[in-house]
């Protein structure tokens, strides 16, 4: 196989079901020059690798060949692509406001109206019908009538072939004087169907926006040293590799690179999630997204755009949600099935009739009857509305659920992987014991900590202003990166920082310790720790005790993370860069793993998305809670037991209305096929099944314990 010499990347807004991905890789795969086809389901997109004697123009013919409309991805480098959720929802309301007037007028013919009232009702049902299904139907007619126009089929065309059918023969009925209209049954199937389509789209979008919030991390530009020695901003995107960026004080770098000048310290947690600064000098490599801390830094640029380390982070998570969109909802395994089973009934339905010797009207008429009371309403609901009662129950105990397949994913989680910091942890420092300062000390403590941006500092500063404290007045304050703060106090030297720069000669070497001195007097050590969650024990040893078996994936150090694992009693993995991590949950999968990822910070994105379910406190990045399925408010790990628990719960329920659903149709369909069921019975049996899956399912409001 020839080596591929490019790559070209298209949006393909016209792929629905795992069919279409099979088809689209398949056949690309057959055309001369390209070596591989990758589809994201979910991001709906394809990356070709090819060689250099392809363009995107053949590309794009050849994907246009196979039935899919391609645009290039560049094209779209303007802003977001659009999104279909719009339109979806625009055609969602108009079925269902047809549906809840059709069903009213409906019930007047069912109750009995005949002659002139019966034809009123069912013009009336037809003027709002019609319109309804063409404007609604448009996303599967339009699909369907794309996978006929090129010699294939997917399962939008039994949708389209039902619907239609149904509609047009209610329209003859309606025309000629008959008794029987199916308006109500083929709005209604529209409703759900496009209920299914527009979380389906939100979970896309959800899917696009945590890259994009990955990569907004990152300076919109920087300041750039000219040749004459001036500086000039200029903006991420014209960054180039050589050029030399002056980063200040409180500033995220634009670009990877490395230090040519000067000493500080890094914020890091945005690529390895560990909590403490890391130290810089001169020759240390440094990463776009890093806030500088201390002091002005001079960086010579290495990498810039999609060449950087969170470029790479955000390819990373496109590619694990790749793995995630794959997945088939149990809704849409049943799907594949029973549209098939109902279309291949009807048309059973109607050549024994026609055999029969019933004419094609009667024979058009039962067949179309089959369809309709096979109406999946009570189906449409098994999954929704058991989801939507445990949502419900969820978020009163503090737990947003954002994607409602995640509890379907998370109910079949058998092992469960925590971040540290910000997870397992609170993620802030906080003082083991009250700070031991005198009352003189305490005020010239609080005014060197306010002028430090860093974490520590700004603990001491939290605690003493909580406690009253007013800051004293201090003179030639200055900060030496990476060590700490010194000054005068009424000509007496402070010192506050690491204790080996105050004057600590007896010191651990723990990072969370830091060291205060007034001019000879004793050294004060104040000593800080990031405390676990409220419940986390408790939260970590019910998760063991429902089979889920635990252990951390972190990027900080082993010093910091042991005690962590030991006080919980679960293994653990340090220094793990979010590569790493992705590898780590890649390999369980493998193994047939299904697992839930439980983080915050922007390293763990990928981790997120490459989970079988993910979770995120409310305290996580933007991009943690976007990539998430799940976020869990307040301070306690309890939430994350009680979701597991509520998901099982509510899966148990949703195969309980399925049973349900289908007994129904058990016994209505032979009843359809021999002719023996009125619209009046349908509607009846339909409304029956329909309200006993939300009986059922209201079951769930107490199952977030």
């Amino acid at each position: 196989m020839t080596p591929a010499a490019a790559s070209s990347e298209f949006s393909l807004p016209d792929i629905r079901c795992a069919a279409c991905i099979a088809r689209i890789e398949q056949g690309l795969s057959q055309v001369p020059g390209v070596t591989a086809a990758r589809v994201n389901f979910t991001a709906r997109r394809v990356t070709v690798d090819h060689g250099s004697e392809l363009d995107e123009h053949t590309l794009r013919r050849a994907i246009g060949a196979l039935g899919f409309t391609a645009e290039p991805v560049v094209a779209e480098a303007g802003g977001r692509p659009p999104s279909e959720s719009r339109a979806l929802l625009r055609a969602l309301g108009v079925a269902g406001f047809a549906a809840m007037n059709v069903m009213l007028l409906s019930v007047a013919i069912w109750s009995g109206a005949e002659g002139a009232t019966r034809a009123m009702f069912h013009w009336l049902s037809a003027l709002i019908a019609m319109p309804a299904v063409a404007y609604s139907g448009q996303p599967f007619f339009r699909s369907a009538w794309g996978a006929l126009r090129h010699g294939r089929t997917n399962m939008d065309v039994p949708i389209s072939i039902g619907v239609l059918l149904a509609t047009g023969l209610s329209l003859f009925e309606t025309i000629t004087g008959g008794r029987h209209a199916y308006f109500d049954g083929a709005v209604s199937l529209l409703f759900f169907l496009l209920a299914g389509r527009v979380l389906d789209s939100a979970m896309r979008d959800r899917a696009r926006a945590a890259a994009g919030a990955l990569m907004r991390q990152t300076a919109p530009g920087g300041m750039v040293l000219q040749a004459d020695g001036s500086s000039a901003w200029v903006r991420s995107d014209v960054i180039s590799r050589g050029m030399t960026l002056a980063v200040g004080v409180g500033e995220r770098l634009a670009a990877d690179g490395v230090v040519i000048r000067g000493r500080s310290s890094l914020d890091g947690s945005l690529i390895t999630g560990e909590s403490r600064p890391e130290p810089v000098a001169e020759d240390d490599p440094v990463i776009a997204g890093m806030l500088n801390l201390d002091a002005p830094l001079l960086v010579r640029v290495t990498a810039t755009g999609a060449d950087t380390a969170i470029a790479g982070m955000a390819r990373l998570m496109e590619a694990a949600a790749q793995g995630r969109s794959r997945y088939v909802r149990i809704a849409d395994r049943a799907a594949r099935l029973y549209a098939p089973a109902v279309h291949l009934l009807a048309l059973a339905s109607f050549a024994g009739w026609m055999a029969a010797g019933a004419g094609w009207h009667q024979s058009l008429l039962i067949a179309v009857a089959v369809l309709i009371i096979t109406c999946p309403c009570a189906l449409g609901l098994a999954v929704p509305v058991a989801q939507v009662v445990a949502a419900g129950a969820l978020m009163r105990r503090g737990v947003l659920v954002k994607d409602g397949s995640a509890l379907e994913r998370m109910a079949e989680a058998d092992c469960i992987r925590f971040d540290k910091t910000g997870t397992l942890t609170l993620g802030r420092p906080e003082p083991i014991g009250p700070l031991a300062l005198s009352p003189k000390e305490a005020p010239i403590a609080l005014a060197l900590a306010q002028a430090s941006r860093h974490p520590l500092a700004g603990a001491i500063a939290r605690t003493l202003e909580r406690q009253g404290v007013s800051a004293a007045d201090i003179t030639d304050l200055d900060e030496e990166p990476g060590f700490g703060l010194s000054g005068l106090w009424h000509g007496r030297p402070v010192r506050l920082g690491r204790p080996d720069w105050v004057g600590a000669t007896a010191w651990s070497g723990r990072s969370m310790v830091v060291a205060f001195r007034l001019d000879d007097q004793p050294l004060r050590m104040l000593a800080f720790d990031d405390r676990l969650r409220p419940d986390a024990v408790e939260a970590v040893a019910r998760l063991d005790g429902m089979g889920m078996h635990a252990a951390i994936l972190s990027g900080d150090r082993a010093e910091a993370v042991v005690p962590v694992a030991r006080a919980l009693n679960i293994p653990a993995a340090v220094r793990l860069t979010p590569a790493d991590k992705l590898e780590m949950i890649g390999r369980l999968a493998r193994a047939g793993h299904k697992v839930l990822m439980v983080g915050d910070g922007l390293n763990d994105g990928p981790a997120l998305a490459a989970g079988h379910a993910s979770m995120a406190p409310a305290s996580a990045s933007d991009v943690g809670q976007t990539a998430a399925d799940c976020v869990f408010l307040g301070d306690s790990l309890m939430p994350v037991a009680v979701t597991v628990v509520a998901a099982r719960r509510t899966m148990r329920v949703v195969k309980q209305n399925f049973a349900l659903a289908i007994g129904y149709n058990i016994l209505a369909v032979p009843l359809a096929i021999a002719g023996y069921v009125t619209p009046l019975v349908a509607a009846v049996a339909m409304s029956s099944s329909s309200i006993l899956v939300v009986a059922n399912a209201l079951r769930l409001t107490r199952c977030a314990r």
